[in-house]
Parts: C-alpha cells; sequence; structure tokens
C-alpha cells in the first residue's frame, strides 16, 4: 500500500481527490492538512465521506507530513506550495502538485504572471508536466509531477495533435472557455453567491489570466513555431464542467475528415480521450476522467471543441492518472466508474 497525504484538503478538488483515493486498491490515506488553527474531522468539511475515512484534517509541518506518507498531493495555493514541496522532495516524498509553481518553465515568466518570485526555480523546468497523453514517460520516473490546470488540460489536449500534424497555424488561435463554479475555488467570493452567479454567464481577467503562458508554453511544444493564443474564460452557473471552444487559421487545405482523423490517430490508443464527431456537451463526461474532442473546418478555420469536467480530468483524476503511472499501476486504476 502507498501512504498518501493530500495537502490543503479543504477544497472541491481535495474532495474529489479523496474519494477517487478511497476507491483504489494500492493506496492508504494517511494524513489530511490544513492551515486552520482547528482540527475539523474530514466528516465536518466534506460530509459526504461520514463513516467512510476517519481522519482529522491538521495543521502539519512538511517533516511530520513525511513521516506518515510516501506520496503527497499538494492542493496549496501558487506560491504557498513550492517551499513546501521542496522541503518534501528533500526527505524522499514524492509529489503531485496541483499549484502553477511548477507548471512553467522559465522563473521569470512565472514572476511576471504570478507576482512573486519562485522559491525553487532551479526545479521549473525539469519538472514533467502532468498531461499523461503527451508525456507519459516523463511522468512515470518524476519524484515530481505538476498537475496541469483545467483550462489548459483541455485546451491542450484540443490543439496539441494539430499543431504536430501541421494542420493548423500556432500564431492567432483564439480559445473560448466556460467552466462551473467550482472551478474558481471554494473560499467565498461575493460574484460566487447564488444570487449573483445564478443565470448569470461572465467573462473574467480577459487577456491576463494565468493560464495563458501555461497553454502557449506547451502547445509551442507540439507546433512548428511558437504558438500564440488569446484565451477568454468564462464562468457559466453550473457546479462542474468545462468547455473549450478554439479556432485556429488552417495551414493547407484540410478537410473536417481530415482535421478530425489527426486526433483519433494521435488518441487512439488513450484511454481517457474520446474523438467523436458528435459535438460534444458537459454532462457525457461529467464525474468521470474523460476529455471528448471534436473538430470541424468553418472556411479558413478549424473549431476544436473540448470538454471535461474541471474537477476530474481537470484536476483530481489527472492527478490519480499521474500518480497511477508514478507507482507502475494500471493507469485506469480508480478511475473507470
Amino acid at each position: 500500500m502507498i501512504r498518501v497525504a493530500i495537502l490543503g484538503a479543504t477544497g472541491y478538488t481535495a474532495r474529489e481527490l479523496i474519494g477517487l483515493l478511497l476507491r483504489h486498491p494500492e493506496v492508504e490515506i494517511c494524513a489530511l492538512t490544513t492551515r486552520q488553527e482547528t482540527q475539523p474531522h474530514v466528516a465536518e468539511v466534506h460530509p459526504s465521506y461520514r463513516g467512510q475515512l476517519d481522519l482529522v484534517l491538521e495543521n502539519l509541518t512538511p517533516a511530520q507530513v513525511a513521516q506518515r506518507a510516501d506520496c503527497v498531493f499538494g492542493c496549496l495555493p501558487h506560491a504557498a506550495s513550492a517551499a513546501v514541496v521542496r522541503q518534501l522532495l528533500a526527505v524522499g516524498c514524492r509529489v503531485v502538485d496541483f499549484s502553477a509553481d511548477y507548471r512553467l518553465n522559465d522563473p521569470a515568466v512565472y514572476a511576471e504572471w504570478y507576482g512573486a518570485e519562485h522559491p525553487d526555480p532551479a526545479r521549473m523546468a525539469d519538472t514533467p508536466y502532468g498531461l499523461p497523453e503527451l508525456y507519459r514517460d516523463a511522468i512515470t520516473d518524476a519524484q515530481l509531477v505538476a498537475n496541469p490546470g483545467c483550462y489548459p488540460t483541455a485546451s491542450i489536449l484540443a490543439l496539441a495533435p494539430l499543431l504536430q500534424a501541421g494542420v493548423i497555424e500556432p500564431a492567432g488561435i483564439v480559445i473560448d472557455a466556460k467552466s462551473g463554479i467550482t472551478g474558481a475555488g471554494r473560499n467565498p467570493k461575493s460574484h460566487l453567491h447564488f444570487p449573483e452567479a445564478n443565470e448569470n454567464l461572465t467573462p473574467y481577467n480577459v487577456g491576463g489570466h494565468r493560464h495563458t503562458p501555461e497553454i502557449n508554453q506547451e502547445l509551442s511544444q507540439w507546433a512548428a513555431g511558437t504558438a500564440d493564443v488569446v484565451f477568454t474564460p468564462h464562468l457559466i452557473p453550473m457546479d462542474r464542467g468545462e468547455l473549450v471552444t478554439a479556432y485556429a487559421n488552417l495551414a493547407g487545405d484540410p478537410t473536417t475528415d481530415d482535421l478530425r482523423q489527426v486526433l483519433t490517430r494521435f488518441y487512439q490508443t488513450e484511454p481517457f480521450v474520446r474523438v467523436t464527431e458528435n459535438l460534444p456537451g458537459t454532462k457525457q463526461v461529467a464525474h468521470t476522467n474523460y476529455c471528448d474532442l471534436t473538430v470541424r473546418r468553418v472556411r479558413d478555420k478549424a473549431v476544436v471543441v473540448s470538454v471535461l469536467d474541471n474537477l476530474i480530468k481537470g484536476a483530481s483524476g489527472a492527478a490519480v492518472q499521474n500518480f497511477n503511472l508514478m507507482y507502475g499501476f494500471p493507469e485506469t486504476t480508480a478511475l473507470f466508474y
């Protein structure tokens, strides 16, 4: 059994992660942490686990976590995470980090977008980006994996194969993204209150969302040139789910069928990416680790549609998928319902 700990276990992604790990036959959850001074029982924070897990959330030091766990899932905020992760790695823990602290390769880009100097810059460029469909080999032997954001997951999976095949241009990509309210986290904010969010579709961080450099960085790995995206996220009044529509200029003269065949060939052996002829919707992937994709040619552009559950494939499901690769378990363990 692999002993695991979850840092910052009060949020929505931690709640989903606990549920997945409780189903995992090779995992024992040994510690849950919080920065709060009180020590609530997990059933007080996540009532759905009453009777399933008998742990309290504790304010533990990295050294105390390392005494209990072989592998740590970090659900701490950006900038706060790296300082803790560095200490855990030093004492031999393996880590799947949910924050953005190790997703970017360049410390200067991180400082520009996150407004802070990175506490562990030497490790940034060497940390595998946790998309198994693209970087499986690097993840397998890693001590630390940078779990992607939900918007980048949906966007990169949609566009990387088309860029690699040279059928779309890397410059001028427009990504229109919509996410359920859980994507904004559990901390109360005025615009997330029910009377504000219900029946209200709103854009946010137009031109300045922190996932933009993450998307550009990863797409550039698969393109003949540097990727340049305009990324616009929206908050949509539903609990969970995410839909990305990406618009890219065509290179050459591929048909809709040509474009779809590129996606189909690229993902034909992947257990969690499904390429469909029909236009996908969020309900068909809710509570699953699937990302469903399709593409259409519209005049001189490719229009790619990608849907996933922002809490599962966009966060906790991807983390378990990475964990399975790191420890040599079948990649789908605990991820099929």
